[in-house]
């Protein structure tokens, strides 16, 4: 197909057959050959922060034991380790073609000036949790909505991000959710990640509840449900809801997460890290879930030795298509885009090449025909060589 898409302020005017579309006079053009187009990738989930951990921390035998060898880790840092860790992801996900991503922030000194070295639209959601520091739920949410309130509103900006439900007081969970809702923002949460989580809400044992009532947290929530249960009861579950992972469902908990229209970010790589049973895209795809993909982060990506592993959502994208051999290509490359946009609030913003969204764009090298085009993508084992945001070439094409 001779497509053209028509760029104006940053925002796409049209699209069409190059013959269908009207330009206005003197309108310049740059004819980008036998490429592909396509919109730039929307990664919902990823830790910037721990992009320079790849490799540092071996799988552990319990998700407990992972958690305590991260802390570890991160308690050796400073400013400049995260900084630097975040500069160094932020550049990997721009040259692989992601455009907009929402990131996890669990030092919110780095903004704003992080924010101004990429030219990528970043949410980033700030990391609340409070039980292990056993600080007050309400000054834990007051000094997150400081944080955002004095930042700057221009390409990127700052929302909530409560941990995870073992991980956060079910004060601060409801909290963060009446906040989100009333403003409108999207709130992610990591939900249901691992075997042992599932074990400790739902029976109320196993190693990581015995870890954490080691640590002197409340453990009355425990032994009444599913994770999933635990949010609805909340109040947290709802259309804004960013729920990452959601690995182990309890009977009816695909339901409840459809009925609240949650979305949900798959993260294959790391589901592959942490051997984790087989994620549940079947039974949430067939209820109609909004599933995407997101990159975690590079602390949980096997290290092939004498190979450096990126920040990427081909990555992502092939190691979905090489568990899950039977879903579309086509579906994959809109879990990578289009579902990511709506999942953060940005439908009809980004993620896709249709008038009025921002001009946020890859270009691809591309020989075949158009019936392969989206398996093409799916498997390119390449960067794009051109990558666009608001209408200007970040990466150039050749």
């Amino acid at each position: 197909m001779d497509g053209l898409v028509l760029i104006d302020g940053g925002v796409i005017a049209a699209v069409g057959e190059r013959k269908s579309v009207a330009l206005p006079r003197d309108c310049p053009v740059q004819d980008l050959g036998e490429r592909l187009l396509l919109p730039g990738f929307v990664n919902p989930h990823c830790h910037l922060d721990y992009t320079d951990m790849a490799g540092q921390i071996p799988p552990a035998k319990t998700f407990p034991e992972w958690i305590n060898a991260i802390l570890a880790l991160k308690a050796e840092w400073g400013y400049s380790e995260y900084a630097l860790s975040w500069l160094a992801g932020a550049r990997m996900l721009l040259r692989s073609g992601t455009t907009t991503v929402g990131d996890i922030e669990a030092v919110p000194e780095l903004l704003p000036q992080v924010w101004a070295s990429t030219p990528m639209r970043v949410i980033s959601f700030l990391e609340m949790t409070g039980v292990r520091g056993r600080r007050e739920p309400e000054t834990v949410l007051r000094e997150a909505l400081e944080v955002i309130s004095a930042l700057p509103l221009d390409h990127c900006c700052a929302m909530l991000g409560p941990h995870a439900p073992y991980s956060t007081s079910s004060v601060l969970l409801r909290l963060a959710a009446q906040v989100a809702h009333s403003h409108q923002w999207p709130l992610t949460i990591h939900l249901s990640e691992s075997a042992e989580e599932f074990e400790m809400f739902m029976h109320g044992k196993g190693v990581m509840f015995d870890w954490l009532r080691r640590n002197q947290r409340n453990m009355s929530d425990c032994g009444l449900g599913s994770p999933v249960q635990h949010l609805e009861r909340l109040g947290v579950l709802g259309s804004n809801l960013l729920a990452v992972h959601v690995n182990y469902l309890a009977h009816g908990d695909a339901e409840t997460l459809a009925k609240r229209r949650v979305s949900v970010v798959h993260c294959p790589r790391s589901h592959h890290y942490f051997r984790h049973a087989r994620f549940p895209f079947d039974e949430l795809d067939a209820l109609g879930i909004n599933i995407c993909l997101g990159t975690d982060s590079l602390a949980t990506v096997w290290r092939i030795p004498g190979h450096r592993p990126t920040l990427s959502m081909f990555a992502e994208m092939q190691a979905f298509a090489s568990s899950s051999p039977g879903v579309n290509p086509a579906l994959i490359l809109k879990m990578a885009t289009l579902n990511g946009a709506r999942a953060l609030g940005l439908a009809g913003k980004v993620g896709e090449i249709t008038e009025g969204a921002a001009a946020d764009l890859i270009a691809m090298p591309f020989h075949g025909d158009s019936a392969g085009a989206c398996a093409s993508i799916v498997h390119e084992r390449n960067d794009p060589d051109g990558v666009m945001i608001a209408g200007r070439w970040m990466v150039a094409p050749s």
